[in-house]
């Protein structure tokens, strides 16, 4: 956790000799600190970037640490700000932070390596990075922090501005769970990246998430302000199937069949009645929530007008679909569509399910000629696994796991996913390829149906 601003942070580095290690550090890049790289005597050389007195750096600055003639044993960050994870090569000779470096703050490197010969060698730089003046941030549509949620759950990741870089943004991006799946982000357009599984998470699963965005560069003169975090649970298993033809809905939890729902679906007739059909997920629950046509243009004077207060309501799109109590059409329900586009159930099962439904719970249904769109709401399991991929900016699955995620093999799925990422991580987003570039440029729902 970042600790408050009026305090120093000091993360240390202790490895295991003949290991790999995944740690939590600050970091930077620009020339080195030479700590014998070069000396003659043969014993251990060690160099530090960026080196002593580096100012004004990129915040998407990248900090090495490398031993010649032996192995980095212990690297030490003191600064403010966040902590950013670093790898240690398989050789145990190169190290490097993953994340990018917050603006504006003074960092302190302190590197020890031991040489073949047994002897140690400390070299420690100090930088700092640049202040930027333009800034963007973004928010969580969901999950929330600490929410239990359903095994279809997606990572809705809101941006209040533009992404021009999306694929420096989504190189910050990293989700981790106690259980291997495969996923993949996919971006809707500038504002909107989303995190789907390839299937759905395993039921019981501990998953937790954070966006580095502090100093990612994502657009011209456009820097990411502050990290972004939620640890989630998926609990139970609630998957639910509803047919429009056989006006049945039946609930499962854990695979086991709980409750059978006679439903009543749209009417049709007009495209705005007719239920979607296809994956959706449970999105909110309201009680109660007023349904006005006027939302859709059909106000007051309108043939078709409504507006109805109803109690127990699910969503399950942004077109105004849910899951709610019907008490006026209960003789209809198990029998007939008599409704305008949501599932309509009995005040009993209405209440029941929606006590028992976390948010991003499988509701399938079938048997209507209007197709739920991707973006519809959280309708993204509409869309096959491949077109998902192909959304990523960097065009890529992943692997996810306790250590974090990391890119997938090519035709790789979520039953080979492996438990840990590998242990060389993409470089943050979009870094100098060597030294600094210098500083910073100085600019631095529709409506709901019945």
């Amino acid at each position: 956790m970042a600790e408050g601003t009026g305090r120093r942070r000091r993360a240390t580095l202790k490895l295991a000799r003949g290991t790999a290690a995944c740690v939590t550090l600050a970091a930077g890049l620009a020339g080195c600190a030479d700590g014998g790289a070069g000396r003659g005597d043969g014993g251990v050389g060690l160099s530090v970037s960026p080196g002593d007195g580096g100012d004004r750096l990129r915040p998407d600055s990248v900090i090495q640490v490398a031993a010649q003639r032996g192995t980095v044993e212990n690297v030490t960050v003191a600064h403010k700000g966040n902590p950013v994870e670093g790898v240690l090569s398989a050789d145990r000779t190169h190290w490097r932070s993953r994340w990018t470096l917050d603006p504006g703050t003074d960092y302190t490197v302190t590197a020890t390596a031991l040489g073949r010969d047994g002897r140690t060698r400390t070299v420690s730089s100090e930088f700092s990075t640049s202040r930027v003046k333009r800034t963007i941030d973004a928010s969580l549509e969901g999950p929330d922090d600490k929410e239990t949620v359903g095994v279809g759950m997606p990572i809705v990741l809101r941006f209040e501005q533009a992404v021009g870089d999306r694929a420096a943004v989504e190189r910050s991006l990293d989700v981790r769970s106690d259980k291997p799946v495969a996923g993949a982000w996919h971006w809707f357009d500038d504002q909107t990246a989303v995190f789907r599984t390839e299937k759905f998470w395993p039921a019981h699963t501990n998953v937790s998430f954070r966006a580095h965005l502090s100093g990612v560069r994502a657009g011209k003169g456009l820097w990411g302000a502050k990290d972004v975090a939620a640890g989630f649970r998926v609990g139970d298993s609630h998957i639910t199937k509803a047919s429009a033809v056989t006006h049945m809905m039946y609930v499962r939890r854990n695979g086991r069949l709980v409750r059978t729902i006679p439903v009543s679906m749209g009417r049709g007739g007009e495209r705005k009645y007719t239920t979607t059909n296809g994956q959706h997920l449970t999105m909110e629950k309201d009680d109660p929530v007023i349904m006005d046509s006027s939302t859709t243009g059909c106000g007051p004077g309108c043939a078709d007008y409504y507006r109805e207060t109803v109690y127990a309501a699910v969503r399950i799109s942004n077109s105004g679909e849910y899951v709610h109590s019907a008490p006026w059409s209960v003789g209809d329900q198990g029998n007939s569509n008599v409704s305008h586009g949501c599932v309509n159930a009995s005040p009993e099962n209405a209440r029941w399910f929606y006590n028992f439904s976390y948010r991003g719970d499988p509701v399938r249904i079938t048997g209507t000629d209007r197709e739920l769109e991707p973006d519809n709401g959280w309708g993204f399991w509409q869309m096959q696994w491949k077109q998902w991929v192909a959304g990523s900016a960097l065009k890529q699955a992943l692997n996810v796991g306790p250590q974090g995620s990391a890119p997938a093999p090519a035709g790789g799925s979520q039953t080979d996913a492996a438990a840990s990422p590998s242990a060389t991580p993409p470089a943050p987003g979009s870094p100098p390829s060597s030294g600094p570039s210098g500083a910073p440029t100085a600019q631095g729902a529709a409506g709901p149906n019945q």
